[in-house]
C-alpha cells in the first residue's frame, strides 16, 4: 500500500506544474565604468517625479494626482507629443527595423515610496506606469508595422524597444510618515 501511495505522491509531482511568482520585471541601468567619478548630470526636465505617501496619496511632478489619472500623465511625459521645452529631450536614434532614425525620449520615470505605503498603492503605481509604456508600445507598433506588440517578430518587437524604452528608476523607500 506505501508503494502505491509512493508512487501516485510521484506522478503527482511530476505532472503537476506548481505557480511560481514572477515579480516586476525591470532592468538595471549598467554599472558605471570605474573611469567615471559621478555619474552624469540628468535635467529637470528629463525626470517625471512620482511619490507615494504612507496615506497612499500621489505627488506627480510636485502635483496630488490621483493613480486612475497616472498612466495618461506618464504617456503624455514620455511621448513629448508636442516638443513641449518643459517635457522631455528627444534623442534621434538609428533603427535598423524602421529604417530610419526615430526620436527617443530620454525621460526617466522616478518612483519614490513612503515605507508605509501599501502594497496595494504600489501595485496599482507600477501597474499604471506598466500600461503606459505597454499602450505607448502598442500604438507605436501599429503604426509602423500594423499590429499590436504583442504579434510582433522578435526583429520588429527589438526596434519597439529600442524606441520606447522602459525608464522607470526606483529610488529607496523612505520613512516620511508612519504606517497606515
Amino acid at each position: 500500500m506505501s508503494d502505491i501511495s509512493f508512487l501516485l505522491l510521484t506522478f503527482f509531482l511530476m505532472t503537476s506544474s506548481i505557480n511560481t511568482d514572477m515579480g516586476i520585471a525591470r532592468r538595471l541601468p549598467p554599472p558605471l565604468p570605474p573611469s567615471v567619478e559621478k555619474p552624469p548630470e540628468v535635467k529637470k526636465r528629463n525626470i517625471f517625479v512620482v511619490k507615494i505617501n504612507s496615506k497612499d496619496r500621489i505627488l506627480y511632478n510636485g502635483e496630488i494626482g490621483d493613480v486612475s489619472l497616472l498612466k495618461d500623465r506618464a504617456k503624455e511625459f514620455l511621448g513629448n507629443p508636442n516638443n513641449d521645452p518643459d517635457l522631455p529631450e528627444k534623442l534621434d536614434t538609428y533603427i535598423e527595423a524602421f529604417g530610419t532614425t526615430y526620436p527617443v525620449s530620454k525621460g526617466v520615470i522616478s518612483l519614490q515610496n513612503d515605507r508605509g505605503t501599501s502594497y496595494n498603492m504600489y501595485l496599482q503605481v507600477q501597474n499604471e506606469l506598466a500600461a503606459a509604456i505597454n499602450e505607448m508600445r502598442d500604438e507605436l507598433s501599429v503604426e509602423r508595422f500594423g499590429k499590436k506588440y504583442a504579434d510582433l517578430d522578435k526583429t520588429q518587437s527589438g526596434a519597439i524597444d529600442k524606441a520606447i524604452p522602459v525608464a522607470i528608476s526606483e529610488a529607496e523607500p523612505t520613512k516620511v510618515g508612519g504606517n497606515k
